[in-house]
């Protein structure tokens, strides 16, 4: 009889269930969506609540339909965007909406800390130096700008973190969020306290850091009533999302490297050995003894759906379809229209929260056809920026695979292999980070024995080859994508002295 494992994955734009068997297959899926709010510029938050009642609504969708199989589950693993900060008051209750990963208003405290802490130092112990990632300067800009917040909490987590808190009543963190959020030495695996008490921050907040494959707690009585989840099933520590989609990718070997089409864009690079890099972040894979060079763009999907949204002014599912169909007629580089993909500030490479988002060259020739394929070719852009960016680290990618939403796409796909010059991989059909954690589950269980055997998930992919013709094209064009950053730098920052708010 199959048993089966089940996984959460709390994302930019929606939340994903996928219930997967021990035979090596996706026995079902669910997802529902929210929105990310940015109240001013800079800003990206998300409400905890939202997160755990779709959570509850696609679990509850895949219990109608399969009872029999949700009573066989073994366990079950959550993921998330990270270092996504979840406030909580004693209570347990979430103070205020989350401060995203991508968010970047605390600039004065990101100049602040940086003076403070030894930069070289904080780079050997934690593989990075300050950034708007980075949790101290954004729990800061709460403690300074929203003191009845500050004043009830009494616990801090990410995004994953918060449902299994939900699914158990155990509070933990996932080892990778503790990674990202510049407070933890990656070489002794304890959190900088001295760090945190320098500027104010409670350490006792910060529940305990745990692998992801530990089972954190049970899954609480109330989950039956709540979505058709049996009590006692064992829920592990979780995953960060781009780390499980390195996973459900078939990331396994040195060498191989991930685009991840996700709300944000992430670039994973499989390693034998912890290297870092000034320009990137640094994680754990998930697998023992392999390690993830990562890169991260605040920016990705979360772009399309704005421009889908409130500039175009609708949510239609068949919208992107529409648009890749016109786009297409359109030649490479959109007829001379560059975007700066900088509409969230950036994070890596270039780490400036000051950044802005950029349409060059438009005229009144181009449509919103043309618009649409400059975003999806800035995207690319930013990943070849990161791939570049690796090997200068003496770093080889030997295989490019993409996942997520924009895999989906045949006509992004395609770009991305011109823009990249290199034969890209992608997996349409499988859902990227649930699939990945949920395996992850399955494995701690003891319902898969290798990690191998997540290869079983991945038959089903397109392969792109570059377009010669395409790609020289694309190099001019990124050229003068690199060259608007280093012209507009100064601007940048006049337009946030201009903007930012008096109470920051």
């Amino acid at each position: 009889m199959s048993e089966y494992a089940l996984g959460i994955d709390i994302g930019t734009t929606s939340v994903k269930a996928v219930l997967i068997s021990s035979q090596g297959f996706i026995a079902d899926e669910a997802s529902a969506g929210h929105d990310l709010t940015s109240l001013h510029p800079n800003w990206a938050e998300e409400d905890a609540d939202v997160w755990w009642m779709n959570t509850v609504s696609v679990v509850r969708e895949l219990s109608k339909r399969n009872p029999d199989k949700m009573k066989q589950i073994k366990c079950i693993g959550c993921s998330g965007m990270v270092p996504a900060i979840v406030m909580l008051d004693a209570q347990g209750n979430p103070v205020r909406n989350t401060i995203q990963q991508n968010d970047a208003r605390a600039i004065k405290q990101i100049k602040n800390v940086t003076e403070v802490l030894d930069q070289p130092l904080l780079y050997r112990r934690t593989g990075g130096t300050t950034n708007q990632q980075h949790i101290i300067p954004r729990l800061l800009w709460v403690k300074e700008n929203e003191p009845d917040a500050w004043a009830v909490t009494k616990t801090i987590m990410g995004s994953y973190d918060y449902i299994v808190y939900k699914l158990t009543g155990q509070k933990s963190l996932e080892i990778n969020w503790a990674v990202e959020s510049g407070c933890f030495d990656i070489h002794t695996q304890q959190m900088l306290v001295d760090d945190l008490d320098m500027f104010g921050i409670d350490p006792s907040w910060l529940p305990q850091v745990n692998p992801s494959m530990n089972i954190v707690g049970e899954t609480l009585s109330l989950t039956w009533d709540e979505m058709g989840l049996p009590a006692g099933i064992p829920v592990i520590a979780g995953s960060a999302d781009h780390v499980a989609s390195a996973l459900a990718a078939g990331i396994t070997q040195k060498g191989d490297l991930l685009i991840k089409f996700g709300g944000a864009g992430d670039i994973l690079y499989c390693m034998d050995e912890i290297k870092t890099s000034y320009k990137l972040f640094f994680d754990y894979h998930i697998i023992p003894q392999k390690y993830l060079l990562n890169g991260c763009m605040a920016a990705s999907g979360s772009l399309l759906k704005w421009f889908s949204k409130d500039i175009i002014g609708s949510e239609s599912p068949d919208v992107f379809k529409e648009l890749d169909i016109q786009a297409a007629q359109i030649p490479p580089a959109a007829d001379g229209l560059v975007i700066l993909p900088y509409f969230l500030g950036e994070k890596t490479p270039i780490f400036d929260p000051s950044s802005r988002g950029v349409i060059f060259g438009l005229t009144l020739s181009h449509s919103k056809a043309h618009i649409f394929r400059a975003i999806l070719e800035a995207v690319i852009y930013g990943f070849r920026h990161h791939i570049e960016v690796i090997r200068e680290e003496g770093c080889s990618p030997d295989r490019i695979f993409a996942t997520n939403g924009g895999a989906k796409s045949k006509f992004w796909c395609q770009i991305a292999a011109d823009v990249l010059g290199e034969t890209v991989t992608s997996y349409p059909a499988h859902p990227g980070s649930a699939l990945g954690v949920a395996f992850l589950a399955g494995k701690s269980a003891g319902i898969f024995r290798e990690w191998q055997d997540i290869q079983w998930f991945l038959n089903d992919s397109r392969v792109y080859e570059p377009n010669s013709a395409n790609t020289a094209i694309y190099n001019k064009s990124y050229d003068i994508y690199r060259n608007l950053y280093t012209q507009l730098r100064d601007s940048f920052d006049a337009v946030q002295t201009l903007y930012t708010r008096a109470d920051n």
